[in-house]
Protein backbone atom coordinates (compact mmCIF):
# COMPACT_ATOMS: atom_id res chain seq x y z
CA UNK A 1 0.00 0.00 0.00
CA UNK A 2 1.65 3.53 -0.80
CA UNK A 3 0.77 6.91 0.59
CA UNK A 4 1.43 10.15 -0.29
CA UNK A 5 3.49 12.81 1.67
CA UNK A 6 0.75 14.84 2.20
CA UNK A 7 -1.51 11.54 3.70
CA UNK A 8 1.85 11.05 6.08
CA UNK A 9 1.76 14.81 7.44
CA UNK A 10 -2.08 14.17 7.84
CA UNK A 11 -1.15 10.80 9.61
CA UNK A 12 1.14 12.69 11.71
CA UNK A 13 -0.93 15.47 13.20
CA UNK A 14 -3.83 12.80 14.02
CA UNK A 15 -1.64 10.99 16.01
CA UNK A 16 -0.53 14.23 17.87
CA UNK A 17 -3.60 15.74 18.23
CA UNK A 18 -2.83 18.76 15.93
CA UNK A 19 -5.86 18.39 13.66
CA UNK A 20 -8.67 19.41 16.38
CA UNK A 21 -7.83 19.63 19.97
CA UNK A 22 -9.04 16.94 21.44
CA UNK A 23 -11.03 16.40 24.83
CA UNK A 24 -9.24 14.75 27.11
CA UNK A 25 -7.59 14.49 30.56
CA UNK A 26 -3.41 15.54 30.84
CA UNK A 27 -2.60 11.84 31.82
CA UNK A 28 -4.64 10.12 28.40
CA UNK A 29 -3.10 13.56 26.54
CA UNK A 30 0.59 12.84 27.46
CA UNK A 31 0.41 8.60 26.84
CA UNK A 32 -1.09 9.60 23.58
CA UNK A 33 1.41 11.47 22.31
CA UNK A 34 4.06 9.53 23.47
CA UNK A 35 6.74 11.96 24.76
CA UNK A 36 6.61 15.85 25.24
CA UNK A 37 9.84 17.79 24.73
CA UNK A 38 11.27 19.18 27.91
CA UNK A 39 13.98 21.12 27.90
CA UNK A 40 12.26 24.09 28.40
CA UNK A 41 10.32 23.94 31.43
CA UNK A 42 7.21 25.67 29.74
CA UNK A 43 7.24 23.52 26.14
CA UNK A 44 5.43 20.43 27.77
CA UNK A 45 2.53 23.00 28.53
CA UNK A 46 2.31 24.58 25.77
CA UNK A 47 2.04 21.36 23.65
CA UNK A 48 -0.95 19.95 25.24
CA UNK A 49 -2.53 23.81 24.95
CA UNK A 50 -2.31 23.07 21.43
CA UNK A 51 -3.38 19.70 21.63
CA UNK A 52 -6.16 19.37 24.46
CA UNK A 53 -9.44 21.51 24.46
CA UNK A 54 -9.97 23.62 27.77
CA UNK A 55 -6.07 22.84 28.96
CA UNK A 56 -5.71 23.83 32.50
CA UNK A 57 -2.46 24.15 33.48
CA UNK A 58 -2.75 23.35 37.32
CA UNK A 59 -3.38 19.61 35.87
CA UNK A 60 0.17 19.04 34.27
CA UNK A 61 1.16 20.77 37.58
CA UNK A 62 -0.57 18.41 39.90
CA UNK A 63 0.69 15.42 37.66
CA UNK A 64 4.39 16.87 38.13
CA UNK A 65 4.14 17.28 41.42
CA UNK A 66 2.14 13.71 41.97
CA UNK A 67 4.69 12.10 39.68
CA UNK A 68 2.18 10.63 37.40
CA UNK A 69 3.94 12.32 34.75
CA UNK A 70 7.46 12.65 35.41
CA UNK A 71 10.18 14.45 33.62
CA UNK A 72 13.64 12.41 32.83
CA UNK A 73 16.38 12.21 30.44
CA UNK A 74 15.21 9.67 27.62
CA UNK A 75 14.73 9.96 24.00
CA UNK A 76 17.94 11.57 21.97
CA UNK A 77 19.50 12.17 25.57
CA UNK A 78 17.03 14.92 26.13
CA UNK A 79 14.38 15.88 29.08
CA UNK A 80 11.24 14.84 28.04
CA UNK A 81 7.63 14.58 30.28
CA UNK A 82 6.28 10.98 29.61
CA UNK A 83 3.37 9.23 31.28
CA UNK A 84 4.87 7.50 34.67
CA UNK A 85 3.80 4.28 33.13
CA UNK A 86 5.94 4.54 29.85
CA UNK A 87 9.07 5.68 31.89
CA UNK A 88 10.44 2.18 33.44
CA UNK A 89 10.22 1.34 29.76
CA UNK A 90 11.84 3.90 27.70
CA UNK A 91 14.52 4.40 30.15
CA UNK A 92 15.53 0.66 29.59
CA UNK A 93 15.28 1.34 25.90
CA UNK A 94 17.39 3.53 25.66
CA UNK A 95 19.84 2.11 28.42
CA UNK A 96 23.06 1.09 24.91
CA UNK A 97 22.79 4.97 24.36
CA UNK A 98 22.87 6.26 27.59
CA UNK A 99 25.78 3.53 28.58
CA UNK A 100 27.50 4.60 25.38
CA UNK A 101 27.23 8.42 25.56
CA UNK A 102 27.25 9.45 29.34
CA UNK A 103 30.07 6.73 30.53
CA UNK A 104 31.97 7.27 27.11
CA UNK A 105 34.94 9.25 26.65
CA UNK A 106 34.48 12.41 28.51
CA UNK A 107 33.70 10.21 31.79
CA UNK A 108 36.82 8.14 30.91
CA UNK A 109 38.81 11.44 31.15
CA UNK A 110 38.45 11.79 34.27
CA UNK A 111 40.05 8.18 35.00
CA UNK A 112 36.23 6.48 35.34
CA UNK A 113 35.26 3.46 34.35
CA UNK A 114 31.90 2.06 33.39
CA UNK A 115 32.65 -0.28 36.67
CA UNK A 116 32.95 2.80 38.74
CA UNK A 117 29.11 3.99 37.85
CA UNK A 118 27.78 0.96 37.97
CA UNK A 119 29.22 0.76 41.69
CA UNK A 120 28.03 4.52 42.81
CA UNK A 121 24.22 4.36 41.19
CA UNK A 122 22.69 2.15 44.15
CA UNK A 123 24.41 4.97 46.61
CA UNK A 124 23.23 8.01 44.24
CA UNK A 125 19.59 6.80 44.21
CA UNK A 126 19.62 6.07 47.57
CA UNK A 127 20.73 9.40 48.52
CA UNK A 128 17.63 10.90 46.04
CA UNK A 129 15.56 9.21 47.78
CA UNK A 130 13.88 12.51 48.28
CA UNK A 131 14.23 15.31 45.74
CA UNK A 132 17.99 17.05 46.01
CA UNK A 133 19.41 19.70 44.54
CA UNK A 134 22.02 19.86 41.76
CA UNK A 135 24.59 21.35 44.26
CA UNK A 136 23.94 18.23 46.42
CA UNK A 137 24.35 15.76 44.20
CA UNK A 138 27.60 17.07 43.16
CA UNK A 139 28.40 17.11 46.63
CA UNK A 140 27.53 13.64 47.22
CA UNK A 141 30.15 12.77 44.32
CA UNK A 142 32.63 14.72 45.30
CA UNK A 143 32.74 13.30 48.51
CA UNK A 144 33.75 9.46 46.82
CA UNK A 145 35.45 10.69 43.95
CA UNK A 146 37.59 14.23 44.86
CA UNK A 147 36.92 17.99 43.43
CA UNK A 148 39.01 16.97 40.26
CA UNK A 149 37.00 14.03 39.07
CA UNK A 150 33.76 15.58 40.08
CA UNK A 151 32.25 17.45 37.33
CA UNK A 152 32.94 14.74 34.40
CA UNK A 153 31.14 12.05 37.08
CA UNK A 154 27.88 14.09 37.52
CA UNK A 155 27.77 15.08 34.44
CA UNK A 156 27.71 11.38 33.22
CA UNK A 157 25.76 9.92 36.35
CA UNK A 158 23.01 12.47 35.96
CA UNK A 159 21.72 11.26 32.73
CA UNK A 160 22.76 7.41 33.08
CA UNK A 161 20.85 6.77 36.51
CA UNK A 162 17.28 6.70 36.51
CA UNK A 163 16.55 9.91 37.94
CA UNK A 164 13.58 12.31 37.69
CA UNK A 165 13.50 16.26 37.67
CA UNK A 166 11.84 17.12 40.78
CA UNK A 167 9.16 19.76 40.75
CA UNK A 168 11.03 23.11 41.84
CA UNK A 169 8.91 26.59 41.36
CA UNK A 170 6.63 28.15 39.18
CA UNK A 171 5.54 29.43 36.66
CA UNK A 172 6.39 25.79 34.89
CA UNK A 173 7.15 23.64 37.75
CA UNK A 174 10.67 23.67 36.99
CA UNK A 175 13.42 25.91 37.29
CA UNK A 176 16.62 26.96 35.86
CA UNK A 177 18.10 24.97 38.38
CA UNK A 178 17.35 21.50 38.59
CA UNK A 179 16.45 19.20 41.57
CA UNK A 180 16.42 15.31 40.97
CA UNK A 181 14.66 12.73 42.80
CA UNK A 182 15.47 8.49 42.50
CA UNK A 183 13.17 7.05 39.86
CA UNK A 184 12.28 3.87 41.97
CA UNK A 185 12.03 1.83 38.90
CA UNK A 186 13.73 -0.96 40.42
CA UNK A 187 17.60 -2.46 39.35
CA UNK A 188 19.48 -0.64 37.38
CA UNK A 189 19.91 -2.27 33.90
CA UNK A 190 23.60 -2.74 33.01
CA UNK A 191 25.90 -3.19 30.27
CA UNK A 192 25.31 -2.15 26.59
CA UNK A 193 22.56 -4.71 25.83
CA UNK A 194 19.03 -4.36 25.73
CA UNK A 195 16.40 -6.32 25.93
CA UNK A 196 13.83 -6.75 22.77
CA UNK A 197 10.84 -6.79 24.35
CA UNK A 198 11.59 -2.80 25.96
CA UNK A 199 12.81 -1.81 22.47
CA UNK A 200 9.49 -3.46 21.35
CA UNK A 201 7.38 -1.98 23.40
CA UNK A 202 9.25 1.50 22.44
CA UNK A 203 8.47 0.57 19.02
CA UNK A 204 5.14 0.20 19.06
CA UNK A 205 4.44 3.01 21.29
CA UNK A 206 6.06 5.21 18.85
CA UNK A 207 4.65 4.21 15.87
CA UNK A 208 0.94 4.52 17.99
CA UNK A 209 1.84 8.45 18.00
CA UNK A 210 4.18 9.51 15.60
CA UNK A 211 3.44 6.62 12.93
CA UNK A 212 3.77 5.65 10.32
CA UNK A 213 7.52 5.48 10.59
CA UNK A 214 10.47 4.13 8.71
CA UNK A 215 13.65 2.06 10.94
CA UNK A 216 15.70 5.65 10.45
CA UNK A 217 12.66 7.61 11.95
CA UNK A 218 12.54 5.33 14.87
CA UNK A 219 15.91 5.10 15.34
CA UNK A 220 16.32 8.83 15.28
CA UNK A 221 13.13 9.33 17.73
CA UNK A 222 15.09 7.19 20.41
CA UNK A 223 18.87 7.67 19.40
CA UNK A 224 18.77 3.66 19.11
CA UNK A 225 20.59 1.61 16.54
CA UNK A 226 19.28 1.09 13.01
CA UNK A 227 19.96 -2.73 13.58
CA UNK A 228 18.16 -3.46 16.41
CA UNK A 229 15.11 -1.52 15.29
CA UNK A 230 15.00 -3.31 11.38
CA UNK A 231 15.36 -6.98 13.92
CA UNK A 232 11.80 -5.98 15.99
CA UNK A 233 10.06 -4.15 13.21
CA UNK A 234 10.96 -7.21 11.04
CA UNK A 235 9.65 -9.44 13.73
CA UNK A 236 6.54 -7.29 14.16
CA UNK A 237 5.65 -7.42 10.37
CA UNK A 238 6.57 -11.66 10.25
CA UNK A 239 3.94 -11.80 13.17
CA UNK A 240 1.15 -8.84 11.54
CA UNK A 241 1.67 -6.77 14.74
CA UNK A 242 2.29 -4.28 12.10
CA UNK A 243 2.31 -3.48 8.76
CA UNK A 244 4.18 -1.86 5.82
CA UNK A 245 3.77 0.84 3.55
CA UNK A 246 5.35 2.35 0.89
CA UNK A 247 6.44 5.69 1.43
CA UNK A 248 6.14 8.96 -0.91
CA UNK A 249 10.17 8.18 -1.38
CA UNK A 250 9.75 4.30 -1.81
CA UNK A 251 11.33 4.14 1.58
CA UNK A 252 9.38 1.12 3.71
CA UNK A 253 7.49 2.59 6.50
CA UNK A 254 5.65 1.05 9.17
CA UNK A 255 2.39 1.41 11.07
CA UNK A 256 0.04 -0.33 13.41
CA UNK A 257 -3.27 -1.91 11.56
CA UNK A 258 -5.70 0.22 11.63
CA UNK A 259 -3.87 3.48 13.34
CA UNK A 260 -5.49 6.53 12.33
CA UNK A 261 -4.43 7.31 8.36
CA UNK A 262 -7.16 10.40 7.64
CA UNK A 263 -7.51 11.78 4.18
CA UNK A 264 -4.60 13.79 2.30
CA UNK A 265 -7.59 17.17 2.22
CA UNK A 266 -8.17 17.00 6.02
CA UNK A 267 -7.99 19.84 7.35
CA UNK A 268 -5.11 21.25 9.66
CA UNK A 269 -5.77 24.20 11.67
CA UNK A 270 -2.91 26.62 12.11
CA UNK A 271 -0.88 26.11 15.46
CA UNK A 272 1.54 28.05 17.24
CA UNK A 273 4.10 25.06 18.57
CA UNK A 274 5.98 25.23 21.58
CA UNK A 275 10.16 25.01 21.25
CA UNK A 276 11.54 21.87 20.72
CA UNK A 277 7.87 20.68 19.97
CA UNK A 278 8.59 16.38 19.51
CA UNK A 279 6.17 16.64 16.08
CA UNK A 280 9.10 18.68 14.97
CA UNK A 281 12.17 15.94 15.97
CA UNK A 282 10.42 12.75 16.02
CA UNK A 283 11.38 11.92 12.69
CA UNK A 284 14.84 11.34 10.22
CA UNK A 285 13.05 12.61 7.23
CA UNK A 286 11.32 15.59 8.80
CA UNK A 287 9.87 16.96 5.88
CA UNK A 288 6.69 15.39 6.48
CA UNK A 289 6.22 18.63 8.70
CA UNK A 290 9.38 21.07 8.46
CA UNK A 291 9.82 22.15 4.46
CA UNK A 292 13.78 21.40 3.78
CA UNK A 293 14.25 25.42 3.13
CA UNK A 294 13.23 26.13 6.70
CA UNK A 295 14.94 23.34 8.43
CA UNK A 296 17.81 25.55 8.97
CA UNK A 297 16.15 28.77 9.92
CA UNK A 298 14.23 26.75 12.86
CA UNK A 299 16.38 24.24 14.00
CA UNK A 300 19.29 26.29 14.70
CA UNK A 301 23.12 25.11 14.91
CA UNK A 302 23.07 24.38 18.56
CA UNK A 303 19.94 22.69 18.75
CA UNK A 304 17.73 24.64 19.51
CA UNK A 305 14.28 24.56 17.68
CA UNK A 306 12.35 27.73 17.46
CA UNK A 307 8.77 28.38 18.49
CA UNK A 308 6.95 27.59 15.37
CA UNK A 309 3.88 28.32 13.21
CA UNK A 310 2.25 25.52 11.24
CA UNK A 311 0.13 26.41 8.32
CA UNK A 312 -1.71 23.41 6.62
CA UNK A 313 0.19 20.94 8.59
CA UNK A 314 3.59 22.34 7.64
CA UNK A 315 6.15 24.68 9.40
CA UNK A 316 5.15 28.14 7.90
CA UNK A 317 7.04 30.60 10.22
CA UNK A 318 8.22 31.13 13.94
CA UNK A 319 6.19 33.08 16.60
CA UNK A 320 7.65 34.92 20.39
CA UNK A 321 5.51 37.08 22.64
CA UNK A 322 6.29 40.65 22.76
CA UNK A 323 4.37 43.10 25.25
CA UNK A 324 1.80 44.22 22.47
CA UNK A 325 0.58 40.69 21.80
CA UNK A 326 2.02 37.54 19.53
CA UNK A 327 4.86 38.43 16.79
CA UNK A 328 4.64 36.07 13.81
CA UNK A 329 7.13 35.90 11.34
CA UNK A 330 5.92 34.06 7.88
CA UNK A 331 8.24 32.79 6.24
CA UNK A 332 6.23 32.85 2.35
CA UNK A 333 3.05 34.39 2.44
CA UNK A 334 0.18 33.65 4.00
CA UNK A 335 -3.74 34.39 2.90
CA UNK A 336 -5.98 35.86 4.95
CA UNK A 337 -8.18 33.92 6.22
CA UNK A 338 -4.95 31.81 7.90
CA UNK A 339 -4.06 35.47 9.81
CA UNK A 340 -7.57 35.05 10.94
CA UNK A 341 -6.94 31.63 12.08
CA UNK A 342 -3.30 32.58 13.48
CA UNK A 343 -4.79 36.03 14.88
CA UNK A 344 -7.47 33.36 17.23
CA UNK A 345 -4.98 31.21 18.34
CA UNK A 346 -2.60 34.19 19.44
CA UNK A 347 -5.26 35.76 21.24
CA UNK A 348 -5.55 32.55 23.38
CA UNK A 349 -1.99 31.55 23.74
CA UNK A 350 -1.99 34.98 25.19
CA UNK A 351 -4.53 34.22 27.28
CA UNK A 352 -3.04 31.10 28.25
CA UNK A 353 0.65 32.71 29.31
CA UNK A 354 -0.80 35.94 31.06
CA UNK A 355 -1.50 33.83 34.47
CA UNK A 356 2.12 31.79 33.88
CA UNK A 357 5.07 33.70 32.13
CA UNK A 358 3.97 36.37 29.35
CA UNK A 359 7.41 36.85 27.85
CA UNK A 360 8.30 32.73 27.35
CA UNK A 361 10.84 32.00 25.78
CA UNK A 362 12.80 35.73 26.01
CA UNK A 363 16.10 34.15 26.05
CA UNK A 364 15.82 32.74 22.70
CA UNK A 365 14.94 36.48 21.15
CA UNK A 366 18.53 36.88 19.73
CA UNK A 367 18.03 33.95 16.72
CA UNK A 368 15.27 36.56 15.39
CA UNK A 369 18.37 38.99 14.01
CA UNK A 370 19.23 36.06 12.35
CA UNK A 371 16.22 35.54 10.45
CA UNK A 372 16.00 36.08 6.88
CA UNK A 373 13.38 38.97 5.34
CA UNK A 374 9.56 37.60 5.97
CA UNK A 375 6.17 39.24 6.35
CA UNK A 376 5.81 40.03 10.46
CA UNK A 377 2.70 41.09 12.24
CA UNK A 378 1.91 41.62 15.42
CA UNK A 379 -1.27 40.00 16.45
CA UNK A 380 -2.46 41.92 19.62
CA UNK A 381 -3.43 40.82 22.41
CA UNK A 382 -7.50 40.53 23.64
CA UNK A 383 -8.76 43.22 25.38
Amino acid sequence: MKITARELNRATLSRQLLLARESSTVLEGVRRVVALQAQHPASPYLALWNRLTGFVAAELDAAFTGRSVVKATLMRITLHAVHAEDYPVFRAAMQPTLYGSRLGQRFAAAGLTPADAEELVPGLLAFAGRPRSAAEMRAWVEERLGAEKKDAAWWGLKAYAPLHHAPTEAPWSFGLRPSFVAAGTGPVPGGRTVDPEVLRTLVLRYLAGFGPASVADVAQFAMVQRTPVRAVLRALDDTGAVERLHGPDGVALFDLPGAPRPPADTPAPPRLMAMWDSVLLAYADRSRVIPPAYRPLVIRNNGDVLPTVLVDGHVAGVWRPTDAGVEVTAFHPLPPAVWDGLAAEAGSLAAFLADRETAVYGRYHHWWAKLPEAEVRMLPKPR
